[in-house]
């Protein structure tokens, strides 16, 4: 099975008080880019690294030095984490892989055997159309809602403004799509006019619930709390930092993305 990876990354990091673009802020010593090429080199055979203009030449000179095939493609302005995966949709055309991940840029703390996890659920018992791993938590910045049967039927989003509960199932930044979901689904949802409620941005998550009622999707619990944070704050990155070096993490709680 192929895979590629699309990694948007077309954030500033402007509230981690550098001026390197988000994707190369250091943690722990090396930039998250870096991390995130580490992490999933095993399983995927091809990443595209989605940036902002303004960071096209830092994070082309980073690349100077992987071994990785590694892809770079502008998100020309900051429409929303949609618009960023569907910037890819050239390259899924040309390359063709069996299935489509994506994780955004800061989700560093991913374990690996949530990764080994995520292979496993793209195969049992029917390949799916959409996979990911989720995991519950206290003061959730978002949440799944399920029916009497378990399928996602919404998407709470603290940043859009909705009412929050107080324990919530959110994600953990990673998604298995399949070759069809990117290319038939994924575009057939962009094409619906739609903006988040406050930001106005045109998001990923609400495609979760949308395909939910029309594909087979899978889901399965994260192995560690810790990889639900995504680092926007110096605290998310010290509590990052620790989880990394330690063998085991908790006290985390996730930041917004």
């Amino acid at each position: 099975m192929t895979r590629m990876m699309v990694i948007p990354a077309a954030g500033t990091g402007s509230r981690l008080g550098g001026a390197l673009p988000k994707v190369l802020v250091p943690v722990g010593g090396r930039p998250m880019l870096d991390h995130l090429l580490s992490l999933y080199a095993a399983p995927v055979s091809r990443f595209v690294v989605v940036v902002s203009p303004a960071a096209r030449d830092l994070v082309d000179r980073f690349l100077s030095s992987r071994r990785e095939t590694v892809e770079v493609v502008l998100q020309a302005q900051p429409t929303g984490m949609l618009d960023a995966v569907l910037a890819a949709s050239d390259l899924v055309r040309k390359h063709q892989p069996d299935r489509i991940w994506i994780t955004w840029c800061d989700q560093v703390a991913v374990h690996r055997r949530t990764v080994a996890n995520l292979i496993g659920a793209e195969s049992a018992p029917f390949e799916p159309d959409l996979a990911l791993p989720t995991l519950w938590g206290t003061s959730p910045y978002i949440h799944f809602s399920r029916d009497a049967e378990g399928r996602i039927v919404d998407v709470l989003q603290r940043r859009e403004g909705d009412a929050m509960p107080s324990i919530g199932e959110s994600d953990a930044g990673l998604f298995s799509l399949s070759q069809a979901a990117f290319m038939r689904d994924l575009q057939a949802y962009a094409a619906i006019p739609h903006a988040g409620g406050l930001t106005r941005e045109r998001n990923f998550l609400p495609f979760i619930p949308w395909l939910a009622a029309r594909r087979h999707m899978v889901t399965f619990p994260c192995v560690d709390p810790v990889e639900a944070v995504g680092i926007n704050t110096p605290e998310e990155l010290r509590c990052v930092e620790d989880s990394l070096r330690a063998t085991a993490a908790g006290g985390c709680e996730p930041g917004p993305k």
